[in-house]
This record gives structure tokens, C-alpha cells and sequence, in this order.
């Protein structure tokens, strides 16, 4: 039986926003069938299924797409930082303290 990880997408460094963090996306497993290529010294493998990257709009698809498709999947769960929204007057406000003295 093939092994399948379900997972939610990290945003990259170049990401503001959690646009492509919301749906939940099935990958396979590495598989250690590579070749190195002589020539080139690129990786080959016969098995493209490392390439396939699905995505599901939630956590539930993605487990019926895999008991469909007889696959034995495994979800990772990721814990976001929870960041409390700020606005430009709270910079200034007197519940932070300096060191400065006047």
C-alpha cells in the first residue's frame, strides 16, 4: 500500500499574506529509487508520483480521496504563531516602558 502525507502548505519568506495556506494538499512519500545521471548529474527515478502535489479544500476530501485510491495516508498538523493585530498608535502607547531618561 502506498503511503500518502496530507498537510497544510507553509507561506514563503516572500509572503505576507495566507492565500496559498488554506487548503490541504496530499504528497507521496520520498522514494529512494533515484539514479544520478552520468552526464548531466541530475536525479531520475522511474516513479513520478514525488512530483504529484494535490490540493483539497479541506482535511476530510483529502482523506476520502486517499481511502478511495487505497492509500494509507498520515496528516501533519502544523501549529501557527498566533500574531494579536497592532495598530500605528499602539507604538506610542505608555504600557511599554524605556529605559530613557528625561
Amino acid at each position: 500500500m502506498k503511503k500518502a502525507l496530507i498537510k497544510k502548505p507553509c507561506k514563503t519568506n516572500m509572503q505576507s499574506g495566507l492565500k496559498k495556506t488554506k487548503s490541504w494538499i496530499v504528497e507521496f512519500q520520498f522514494d529512494s529509487s533515484l539514479k544520478k545521471d552520468v552526464l548531466m548529474g541530475w536525479n531520475s527515478s522511474d516513479n513520478t508520483n514525488k512530483q504529484i502535489k494535490l490540493s483539497f479544500p479541506n482535511l476530510a476530501d483529502a482523506k476520502s480521496w486517499c481511502l478511495k485510491n487505497n492509500l494509507s495516508y498520515k496528516v501533519e498538523d502544523q501549529s501557527f504563531k498566533v500574531i494579536k493585530p497592532k495598530s500605528y498608535s499602539s507604538n506610542f502607547s505608555n504600557t511599554r516602558r524605556t529605559s530613557w531618561t528625561h
